[in-house]
């Protein structure tokens, strides 16, 4: 085991021996948040998240702190890149907050939005920071391949509710990808779909429709061929009993133990993500009190809008740290 190995397993470790704030949640986000630069104030000020970030480089076999801090942007944009980059930013965000005082227990839950899921499941013991990066980074792999031999593309669409969606979506062969909050669908499927159901949308009351840049359509059976090349490498992961509760994007509950993470890597490639239903599952659990740790705001702003009497919180840079 090489020095940065202990250091950021042992602290991870440390995080989950914590008391357990059963009102709090922590958030990680999914692709889309990437920006250059992200986690380059982090690496320079918290020796933490600069053994997390160093670390990943050891594990992935190539520079991807200077990825995130330096770009090039169309490199970090790649999907193979982007996934990984993402979670381990979230962990060195949390590990710096964590070892700076911010945080003082641990949450009661934790969820990730699609690849952020990985980061819950690795904060929360189910895998070592190692074999869950190697995860993400194969994950990243197979979905870019997908993207690269399939034409298919992304819209949210606004102001409709989830079966008003659902029959749009079923009259035009698209797929709803993610339910993030009330009035808030991704849906994706190829570009001939989505154009039908944007404009079936738009006919049919949708407040706005917008056309997402992404590089494929997540979520939806186009991905059945990184979902069955995520299989072997899934099957020879043993992954260990949860000891921070998970929230599932694919039933928008708890995870009930590990013997379900399999499935649920593998699902979730394919499925949709039940978001809506995770951030309501966990105000009936008791949350009241959510950090969304890594780059952006999505998942607060999508909480916000789910309820607005949560106590909301987003943990990315340095400067974070001193906001109340």
């Amino acid at each position: 085991m090489s020095t940065l190995s202990s250091r950021v397993d042992d602290a991870l470790a440390e995080l989950r021996e914590l008391s357990t704030d059963r009102s709090a949640a922590w958030f990680f986000p999914g692709q889309g948040a990437q920006t250059v630069g992200m986690g380059a104030d982090l690496f320079e000020q918290h020796s933490i998240a600069r053994s997390t970030f160093e670390y990943a480089d050891e594990v992935l076999g190539f520079n991807l702190s200077e990825l995130c801090f330096e770009g090039p942007v169309d490199k970090l944009m790649r999907t193979e890149f982007t996934q990984p980059a993402l979670v381990v930013h979230s962990i060195a965000a949390l590990l710096a907050s964590w070892k700076s005082g911010v945080v003082e227990d641990k949450a009661g839950l934790v969820a990730g939005h699609s690849l952020g899921e990985y980061a819950a499941l690795i904060v929360s013991g189910a895998c070592s920071f190692s074999d869950g990066i190697k995860l993400v980074q194969r994950r990243g792999q197979l979905m870019q391949e997908a993207c690269d031999n399939s034409e298919g593309t992304m819209a949210a669409i606004l102001g409709l509710e989830v079966e008003q969606v659902e029959k749009i979506c079923h009259e035009s062969d698209a797929h709803i990808c993610n339910i993030n909050a009330p009035g808030n669908i991704t849906i994706g499927g190829t570009t001939t779909s989505v154009q039908a159901a944007s404009n079936l949308a738009g006919s049919q009351g949708a407040s706005k429709v917008v056309p997402l840049t992404v590089a494929g359509a997540f979520h939806t059976p186009l991905m059945q061929s990184a979902a069955d090349g995520m299989e072997p490498i899934l099957n020879q992961t043993s992954f260990q009993p949860l000891e921070i509760a998970v929230i599932s994007n694919v039933t928008g509950e708890i995870i009930p133990d590990e013997k379900f993470i399999n499935h649920e890597l593998h699902a979730q490639i394919t499925q949709p993500v039940r978001w809506l239903d995770g951030v309501l599952a966990m105000i009936r659990y008791g949350v009241t009190n959510i950090v969304e740790f890594g780059p952006g705001r999505v998942l607060t702003g999508a909480a916000k809008r789910t309820n607005r009497d949560l106590i909301l919180r987003n943990i990315g840079k340095s400067e974070d740290f001193a906001s109340s």
